[in-house]
């Protein structure tokens, strides 16, 4: 075979060449893939600057609390806060000074509220967090079966070219299968990172869950005991 042949051969099976070749559904399925990995990719970067600075300002916010003198002037502080410790701390000493107010002091109802408030303050954070992880599982699982479908099409396309040119040879069929199969490579380029994003952004969350539970557990534990301190 003459080597401009090949040449030609060669650029016409080009990802550029490729996607001009498809027909509408297949090209209306790798844009749609390629703004899903964009979009994916976003997420990824985004989250993982959010939980690495999040995970940064949590242990900072807990060594200051441990090392605080104040109470009340970090929790004036930490009211002002949007971090997720700041807030599981705010909500458990606004029910604290609430329940204080109370005569006689009910200190098994004291005890549970606490522990129903910073839980459920805890849970709110831990599902902010998680919002757009969705995104990314669902691009996983989806992106594979739309390049699949694009795949499908394509190669129905090729076989109505081969019926109508009524040639079964290698330079008939190869652009068509080559443009099918690329839209599943497309689709996988999609879900691969969705997927590995979405478990190691998860096991992040779950990292932060856990610190976050953590110290609502030590923070009731001291707020118990300084209510046993509490006359009435």
């Amino acid at each position: 075979m003459e080597p401009d042949l090949v040449m030609k051969g060669a650029e016409s099976l080009s990802p550029w060449a490729l996607f001009l070749q498809a027909d509408f559904v297949v090209k209306a399925v790798m844009i749609g893939l390629l703004l899903a990995s964009i979009w994916t990719w976003s997420i990824i970067i985004s989250q993982s600057r959010k939980l690495t600075r999040i995970g940064a300002q949590t242990e900072r916010f807990e060594e200051t609390f441990w090392a605080a003198d104040d109470v009340e002037t970090l929790a004036a502080k930490a009211a002002k806060s949007d971090l997720p410790a700041a807030r599981v701390f705010t909500a458990g000493i606004e029910e604290w000074r609430q329940s204080l107010k109370l005569k006689p002091i009910d200190r098994d109802g004291l005890r549970a509220r606490l522990q129903t408030i910073m839980s459920s303050a805890s849970a709110r954070e831990i599902e902010e967090l998680s919002d757009r992880l969705n995104i990314l599982a669902t691009v996983g699982s989806v992106a594979p079966f739309v390049g699949l479908f694009g795949t499908v099409w394509g190669i129905m396309r090729s076989f109505t070219a081969i019926a109508g040119a009524q040639n079964t040879s290698l330079a008939v069929v190869a652009p068509g299968i080559a443009e099918a199969l690329f839209a599943t490579a497309i689709g996988l380029f999609a879900a691969i990172p969705a997927v590995i994003g979405y478990n190691r952004l998860l096991h992040r969350v779950g990292r932060i869950e856990g610190r976050l539970n953590g110290f609502a557990d030590e923070l009731h534990t001291n707020l118990s005991r300084e209510l046993d301190r509490q006359p009435g």
